[in-house]
């Protein structure tokens, strides 16, 4: 269900020609209300996409009747071509929906440095306007998918109300946000206000702690919508806990899912002097090529964890430092441990646990392995 999950929410997916393949690559998300309410996280790249651009204005005055996606080009590094692009796109769905184009957020994603052919994308928001449908979103999730081998979903059901949401995303995975497009819906009654919150709240613990690759892309996107029709009034704690459980999932499967992987590596750092500090550790051990290469070979090098955690500007005693893998206390007091060939490293899911004893504060960063696959998909990914 996803984005459908929620009251008062239409999607669909075509295919409009964009991609090789003849997939799926366009999708359409609308809000019929009665409220229309919307918040929008997006990437920190600094070289950003056109729709990027675009939909920041959008969602600037909280308001947003639809999102239309399309796979199959990123639509960035396109210049003032790309920008009127994008304002073409929502001006025809603007069109086809009877709304204001200011009120359309537009999301593209694929290789970047192409002009999208504006001609196929207007032939995709007539299929996608005909498909609208409130009781399926599963085609408008297989659509947004690039690398992806799965499309994401998840719900989170509530006493009367409901957080539905859709990802992509399988590399480029990188703070801020990781690498994706994300529609999350809601039909809970909420102030706009309340719902900003709640998104950046939920990104910060969820999407930015996913790092798969350390590359961040210029068309990272999350938007969240609520249309009040379930008519059930919720508090923004109340909404803030649905909306992290779904980005949690979301985050979950994008890293499940990353380009040629074959470990989830959750990197826990535990007893930092702040939660930045947690953070910082955990991201630096999570960006070595070097310690996911070992986790690849099955080789708990610890050796490269310690190495990562010296780096950092987090408060620490280098040596008190302890390292535990899978379980195994490979490493005590920034030393000799455990016998390391105890560690088993066949499971998918790789659990590391740094103790800085430093403080209170923790954090995890979720990872993946660095695996012949990942270098190969991404050499030949423009072909």
């Amino acid at each position: 269900m996803s984005v459908t999950a929620a009251q008062g929410f239409r999607a669909s997916g075509a295919t409009a020609g964009l991609k090789a393949s003849g997939s799926s690559d366009v999708a359409l998300v609308v809000n019929d209300g009665p409220d229309h309410h919307v918040a929008g996280v997006f990437t920190s790249n600094r070289v950003e996409a056109a729709p990027v651009t675009w939909s920041r204005q959008v969602v600037s005055d909280s308001r947003a009747d639809a999102v239309f996606l399309n796979s199959g080009g990123a639509n960035a590094c396109t210049g003032a071509r790309g920008f009127q692009d994008t304002h073409r796109t929502a001006e025809l769905v603007a069109d086809a929906l009877g709304c204001s184009a200011t009120d359309v957020v537009v999301c593209s994603t694929g290789l970047i440095g192409e002009f999208l052919p504006m001609d196929r994308i207007a032939r995709g928001i007539e299929l996608t306007h005909a498909a609208l449908t409130d009781h399926d979103g599963a085609a408008a999730a297989r659509a947004i998918m690039t690398t992806d081998s799965v499309p994401k979903e998840a719900v989170a059901q509530r006493d009367g109300w409901v957080v539905g949401g859709m990802a992509k995303g399988a590399g480029m995975l990188a703070p801020g946000l990781a690498t994706m497009l994300c529609v999350i819906t809601t039909d809970a009654v909420v102030d706009a206000g309340e719902l900003d919150g709640a998104l950046r709240a939920a990104t910060a613990i969820t999407f930015d702690r996913v790092d798969s690759d350390g590359c961040m892309s210029t068309n990272d996107t999350v938007i969240l919508m609520a249309s009040g029709a379930s008519g059930v009034a919720v508090t923004g704690a109340q909404l803030a806990e649905a909306v992290e459980e779904v980005c949690d999932s979301l985050a979950r499967q994008l890293v499940a899912d990353a380009e040629g992987a074959s470990h989830d590596i959750a990197v826990e750092v535990r007893s930092a002097a702040s939660e930045s500090d947690a953070v910082e550790v955990a991201r630096s051990v999570t960006r070595s090529n070097l310690f996911k290469a070992a986790i690849f070979g099955r080789d708990p090098n610890w050796g490269r964890v310690l190495a990562a955690v010296g780096t950092t500007s987090a408060d620490f005693d280098p040596t008190a430092l302890d390292v535990a893998i899978n379980g195994v206390q490979v490493c005590r007091a920034a030393t000799v441990g455990d016998d390391r060939a105890l560690v088993d490293l066949e499971p998918r899911e790789v659990h590391v646990v740094i103790d800085l004893h430093a403080g209170e504060a923790t954090a995890t960063v979720w990872t993946n392995d660095l695996t012949h696959d990942y270098v190969h998909e991404n050499s030949a990914y423009s072909t």
